[in-house]
C-alpha cells in the first residue's frame, strides 16, 4: 500500500477566490445586460473588464497557477516534437487517402453482396 499524500485539489481560501471570479463574471453578464441603453463600446468595456479582473483572481489561485504551469509545460513539449516534412506529411496523406478509398470500395462490395443476397436469393425481390 502507498503512502503518498493526496492533495485537495481546492481548500477554503481557494474556492473562495474562485467562487469570487464566477461572480465577478456573472456580474459582467449582467452589468453587459443591464446597461442596454449605453453604447454598445461601454457595454462590452464592462464585460470584457470584467472578463480580465475574473481572469486575474483565478490566476492568483493555486488552480491558475497550475493552469499556467500546464500552458508551459505543454509549450515546451510542443516544442520538442518532431513534425513531419512537407515530402513525409504529403506521403501520409496520399496513404490515408488510398485506404480511406480501398475500405470504401470494399465496404461498398460487401453491401451490395449482401443486398443481392438477402432481396434476390432469400426474399425473391427483384
Amino acid at each position: 500500500m502507498s503512502n503518498t499524500n493526496v492533495e485537495t485539489v481546492n481548500q477554503g481560501p481557494e474556492r473562495v477566490k474562485l467562487g469570487l471570479a464566477v461572480l465577478v463574471l456573472a456580474a459582467g453578464i449582467v452589468g453587459y445586460s443591464y446597461l442596454d441603453t449605453q453604447p454598445a463600446l461601454m457595454r462590452a468595456g464592462v464585460f470584457v473588464g470584467a472578463l480580465i479582473l475574473a481572469a486575474l483572481i483565478v490566476f492568483t489561485s493555486q488552480t491558475g497557477k497550475r493552469l499556467i504551469a500546464f500552458g508551459r509545460d505543454s509549450y515546451t513539449e510542443v516544442r520538442r516534437v518532431h513534425w513531419p516534412s512537407r515530402k513525409e506529411a504529403t506521403q501520409m496523406t496520399g496513404i490515408v487517402f488510398l485506404f480511406v478509398m480501398v475500405m470504401a470500395i470494399l465496404l461498398w462490395t460487401i453491401d451490395k453482396g449482401l443486398e443481392w443476397v438477402i432481396y434476390s436469393l432469400f426474399l425473391g425481390w427483384k
